[in-house]
């Protein structure tokens, strides 16, 4: 059925005539427009007088045709579209506007949000540091009420008030320190004051040079000791304060024969000449001929260098024996021993050796004026041409006389003098000789002392020494003679250390150097309104404390008596005393925690810990401590400013010194940052790059930072540079490595900053030191080491370095991998100009030229903390976050 339904409908239409069709489709299609147009002109008209968004979205894209619109009516339309597009503009600047304000409110919360995000961290921080300082606060109180030992207070100095008068009756014994001193004029707080007699004549040159000096006292009814220089003309007896007996007199003898005939009673004598039986041991003392030099050169510049250390002849000697004492049979048998040394050392150049020795038993020229004593062995030439040949050994030999009661001569001693100036070695036959200063001086590493029996044996001794151990006897021969023995003047100071050292009476203390104010009294700095927000710290370090000073002087008293030795020996500091020194000894671990815990903090009680617990307390093997900042600046005011206002917050920090080189002082308009501890600005005198190591009063922590004014060194790394100080308290600890290199075609030395694996000094514009060698670098340093620093306005922190190294004999500790420390946007400083680098090499071959040897050592290694880079449980923290 529906197959056939097309079928029909086709059959239908060629049924229907055309004209019947035209009639109905014509009329359809003529009325059909007509009904569309009423259709749509009525609706127009209806909907005039509003804005149809649906027709104008139509005809905006073209949907409507325009060709049957009047000429008003299109001009209408245009009219409302533009005035639809402007006001839609305006809305769309409007939300623009409206948009910026609320990304700039936006902004301006987010800020807001990260802003008190971090004072919520930082009072949280700050609340657990106090909360940290409240329980070191109770330690401290605890201390103090468990300690049971009061503060010891030294002794008023007990000063006599009359001259002494006349003694006891002495028997016929020999003199003794106990039997023959006064002691009531010695106490220990006396300050040893001592009375130099004046000068009787001829003596004049000399005795100007010995009478000045910290000890000495124009009062002589105070003093404590008389130091009389003797002459040919000097009467004893007649001295205003001899007392009867000479009493604590020094008297100074300056030859053998003006002491020949004077009773010196209970005077102490000082003499290059000494006889058994005369000579009183532990008593009377020895020293070199008090003779003048002539030279005008500083020490260092006459001696030679101590490299190479083995020279071309193994042994010198040189000298002549005469024998006008009356022949006897023990005499006679020295004699001959005598001629069998001397025989053997004759042999020593005929064995089949490649050694070479310098011999020769007789003079052409007899140096009469150094007396040797009837058989002893007399000098040959003059002191110049001794020199030149004393230069050319490594070992110097040293004879003693063939009356063997003879224990010193002014020849003996002039040839040891000689020796330790030629930089050899001192080799001593005879056990018997009393050596220079001998009563605190160990020879023995300065020096080969053997019996006169072992001259077989001489050679083989001598070659079995290794570089190092001559090395080492040269270097403290040649530190024996610069501290004690270079000149009368200094020869003198070290006798009365000597004297001080039986007394037990300490050093004067080294002077600091006065901290003046850059501002005057009535003007006050102005102070920033607030901090940089870079400057806060984001790591708790350590606890809020206030400032306290070291500890001073607690052993002067103690020193004298216990580490005398290491004074006179090893640091060579026995004129003057400082109120602390790097050498303390340290007390087992366990004695803080059985009574000897005053004022050590240890981790967690004792009972250690992670980064939490390692950051609330100092711990290590010392009391806990502060340290001091000493900046060097010159008229860089605002780099000086964001300096110090990076040190806001840091913990154990004492105060800022900052040293202002500057002629002109700070602006009296500059804002100074309040970082909760003081900040000192000393006027200096000079611009000098010396001053930063002056030993200002300011300056009352062991401990001292070092820092350039454009060091940019976090929180972190400074804390933990000062724990690593701690426990290297004699070395110097930095942050950015160089070393010295050896130039192989110019045979010297180069200053390099190049990275490497092995480093010799570190930077003290950013470096720990102890204040001590803040005095030893302004009063014991060779000043012609400051003078260089001052003609270059350079090589400051090489000196320290040099000194420091030549004083411990071992390298700075380098810690972090900070190789520079130069702030961001900071100026270009001149160590980045090539003549810098050229006084740099220069000032290392001089200083090395002026110790006489290279001080400086290499190490390899750095100090991180204990936990860095290890991995730790969750709940652990480091020690550090990034180091």
């Amino acid at each position: 059925m529906k197959r056939r339904e097309p079928e029909t409908f086709c059959s239908w239409l060629r049924t229907v005539r055309v004209r019947t069709l035209l009639l109905v489709c014509v009329p359809c299609l003529l009325v059909l427009p007509l009904l569309l147009y009423w259709v749509l002109t009525s609706s127009t008209i209806g909907s005039r007088g509003t804005i149809d968004s649906a027709d104008t979205a139509r005809r905006v894209l073209g949907l409507i045709e325009f060709d049957h619109l009047s000429g008003p009516e299109i001009k209408r339309r245009i009219e409302e579209l533009l005035r639809i597009k402007d006001s839609v503009q305006g809305e769309l600047r409007g939300l623009e506007q409206r948009r910026a304000a609320m990304q700039t409110e936006i902004q301006q919360l987010g800020s807001k949000i990260v802003q008190l995000r971090m004072e919520g961290s930082r009072e949280t921080k700050e609340l657990e540091r106090l909360r940290v300082s409240i329980q070191q606060v109770k330690v401290q109180q605890q201390e103090y009420i468990q300690r049971n030992t009061p503060d010891i207070a030294p002794p008023l100095p007990l000063l006599p008030s009359h001259p002494p008068g006349p003694g006891p009756k002495m028997e016929d014994t020999v003199c003794s320190l106990s039997s023959c001193l006064d002691f009531s004029r010695c106490s220990v707080t006396s300050q040893f004051p001592t009375y130099l007699y004046p000068d009787d004549g001829g003596q004049s040159l000399l005795h100007s040079l010995l009478s000045s000096g910290p000890y000495l006292t124009t009062q002589p009814d105070t003093a404590c000791v008389y130091v009389v220089i003797v002459g040919p003309e000097t009467h004893l007896q007649s001295l205003p304060y001899w007392g009867g007996d000479g009493r604590n007199h020094l008297l100074v003898f300056l030859s053998h024969s003006s002491g020949t005939t004077k009773t010196t009673g209970r005077a102490m004598v000082v003499s290059s000449v000494a006889v058994e039986g005369q000579f009183r041991p532990q008593f009377d003392l020895v020293l070199p001929p008090l003779v003048l030099d002539q030279s005008e050169d500083p020490p260092w510049a006459r001696y030679p260098v101590m490299v190479p250390i083995v020279r071309e002849f193994l042994l010198v000697f040189d000298g002549q024996q005469t024998l006008k004492q009356k022949s006897s049979a023990v005499l006679d048998e020295v004699v001959r021993q005598d001629r069998q040394v001397v025989a053997t050392l004759q042999d020593m150049k005929t064995k089949g050796t490649s050694d070479k020795f310098l011999f020769s038993f007789s003079c052409k020229k007899v140096d009469l004026t150094v007396d040797a004593l009837d058989t002893g062995w007399s000098l040959c030439g003059d002191s110049v041409t001794r020199q030149e040949r004393l230069v050319k050994a490594t070992f110097c030999l040293i004879l003693p006389s063939s009356t063997r009661s003879v224990i010193s001569s002014a020849a003996i001693q002039v040839r040891l003098v000689e020796c330790l100036q030629a930089g050899s070695v001192p080799v001593v036959l005879s056990q018997d000789i009393v050596l220079p200063l001998g009563e605190v001086l160990d020879w023995t590493k300065a020096a080969i002392i053997l019996p006169v029996q072992r001259i077989t044996e001489l050679h083989f001794l001598l070659r079995t020494l290794p570089h190092s151990d001559i090395f080492n006897l040269k270097r403290q021969g040649r530190l024996v003679l610069e501290t004690y023995l270079s000149s009368p003047g200094i020869m003198f100071q070290s006798l009365l250390g000597v004297l001080r050292h039986r007394l037990s009476i300490p050093a004067l203390p080294f002077l600091d150097t006065p901290s003046p104010s850059v501002f005057n009294k009535s003007f006050t700095p102005l102070l920033m309104d607030h901090l940089p927000a870079d400057v806060e710290p984001d790591e708790s370090l350590g606890p809020l404390e206030p400032p306290f000073p070291s500890p001073s002087f607690k052993r002067n008293f103690s020193t004298i008596l216990t580490q005398s030795s290491h004074s006179w020996n090893t640091v060579f500091s026995t004129h003057l005393t400082a109120p602390h020194t790097p050498w303390e000894p340290v007390l087992p671990t366990e004695a803080k925690f059985h009574g000897s815990g005053l004022g050590f903090r240890p981790i967690c009680g004792g009972e250690g810990g992670a980064g939490r617990e390692f950051s609330q307390a100092l711990g290590g093997n010392t009391p806990q401590e502060q340290f001091t900042v000493v900046m060097l600046t010159y008229e860089r005011e605002q780099v000086l400013m964001n300096s110090l206002a990076r040190l806001y917050g840091l913990p154990y920090l004492n105060k800022v010194v900052v040293v202002w080189n500057s002629p002109r002082p700070p602006a009296s308009d500059l804002q100074w940052p309040d970082i909760g501890v003081p900040i000192h600005v000393v006027r200096t005198e000079k611009n000098s790059l010396n001053n930063r190591f002056l030993p200002y009063s300011a300056i009352e922590t062991e401990a001292v930072l070092s820092v350039d004014d454009d060091a940019h060194l976090r929180h972190d790394e400074i804390i933990f540079g000062f724990r690593v100080w701690r426990e290297h308290r004699d070395r110097l600890v930095g942050f950015p490595g160089r070393f010295h290199a050896w130039d192989v075609n110019h045979n010297s030395w180069n200053y390099n900053s190049n990275y490497s694996c092995e480093l010799s000094m570190v930077l003290t514009g950013a470096a720990f030191y102890h204040k001590y060698y803040s005095y030893v670098y302004s009063e014991v340093m060779a000043p012609a080491i400051r003078d260089m620093v001052d003609e270059f306005m350079n090589c400051e922190d090489l000196a320290m370095n040099f000194l420091i190294s030549h004083i411990t004999r071992q390298p700075p500790v380098k810690v972090t991998s900070r190789w520079t420390f130069r702030c961001p946007g900071c100026p270009v400083s001149l160590s980045e100009d090539d003549s810098h680098f050229q006084e740099r090499h220069k000032c290392i071959n001089f200083f090395s030229r002026v110790y006489g040897y290279m001080p400086l050592l290499y190490t390899q290694y750095r100090a991180d903390s204990v936990l860095f880079k290890t991995r730790i449980p969750p709940d652990k923290q480091k020690c550090f976050k990034f180091i």
